[in-house]
């Protein structure tokens, strides 16, 4: 993988691809499978991995820490930026942080939570684990007003922050106070829009972010690597068609489970045996598999006509 320090200008050469992560019958992480998926997402242009709510590290089993380190660091190409996620406990983000001081990766996520938590608490998590690790960590916004933009704006100034993950899912993406109040406190060049393709138009164009994170890419990369540079190149009807493509599966993500229906699309797209999904996550019924199918091979015809 690609062990330099990170440089705000990973954010804008590659989708940032959130996968799943592939597990056997007895909920081993599986090397082989993973080491499928990630040589699919390269073969496609993507040169960077975010390793977290698709992987559901919420429930990953701390002695197994290590090994998913390894698994991913070994098999990503020596292009590829990869960042595995610590959390979304306190306690746990720093045992996990010990296992990583072992490794060279740019960067951390910290896994976001409402529960037991307030916004100092929060903050004073992430200057610790940040300490800690001897590198600024990636922030992940999901929740509105989680964190006041003066709390963003102190730790910016602390040098704490790496990164932001962007990802409050709105009606209306255009209309966005709190994205706004963000960007008077935070550079928009070292944040992303977190919610896939869907609002990354939006983000990209009408706010100034500077890139996206995306599950889908999974199933497709060379469309959504094409969607990120017709954005990128002001070719907004281009970015626009590619967008709809993903809407079917997205829409699926939406209505049913976002990560249990990334975990088999993956594995019905043909691309990686994903295998079970750890509770407490529960599997999908036949119905769901069925409109997954369908959905991805939506998405392969297109991705097809264009590779």
């Amino acid at each position: 993988m690609k062990t330099t320090p990170f440089d705000p200008e990973h954010l804008a050469k590659s989708v940032f691809a959130v996968p799943p992560l592939a597990r056997d019958a007895d909920y081993v992480i599986d090397g082989d499978e993973n080491d499928k998926l990630i040589r699919h997402l390269e073969a496609g242009g993507v040169r960077s991995l975010l390793y977290g709510g698709n992987a559901v590290l919420y429930h990953t089993r701390l002695s197994e820490y290590e090994d998913l380190m390894s698994i991913i660091s070994d098999a990503a190409g020596f292009e590829t930026t990869v960042v595995p996620s610590v959390g979304p406990s306190f306690g746990v983000a720093m045992d996990q942080i010990e296992v990583l001081k072992d490794y060279a990766f740019p960067t951390v996520m910290l896994l976001p939570s409402r529960d037991i938590v307030d916004q100092v608490g929060i903050a004073t998590a992430v200057k610790t684990i940040a300490h800690a690790l001897g590198k600024p960590v990636v922030l992940y916004i999901k929740f509105d007003n989680w964190l006041d933009p003066r709390i963003v704006r102190a730790l910016h100034d602390d040098g704490v922050i790496s990164w932001i993950k962007y990802a409050v899912v709105r009606e209306d993406p255009r209309q966005d106070d709190y994205l706004k109040s963000l960007l008077d406190v935070f550079p928009a060049e070292r944040m992303v829009s977190g919610i896939g393709e869907q609002p990354a138009i939006v983000h990209l164009r009408d706010f100034g972010i500077t890139g996206f994170t995306s599950g889908c890419v999974c199933v497709a990369p060379e469309r959504s690597m094409a969607m990120l540079g017709a954005i990128q190149a002001g070719e907004f009807e281009t970015a626009e068609e590619l967008r709809r493509s993903f809407k079917p599966l997205e829409d699926l993500r939406d209505s049913i489970n976002p990560i249990r229906v990334l975990h088999h699309a993956v594995e019905l797209a043909g691309i990686a045996k994903t295998g079970p999904i750890l509770p407490m996550l529960s599997e999908l019924g036949e119905d769901h598999l069925a409109q997954i199918r369908r959905a991805v091979g939506v998405v392969q015809d297109d991705q097809a006509l264009t590779s």
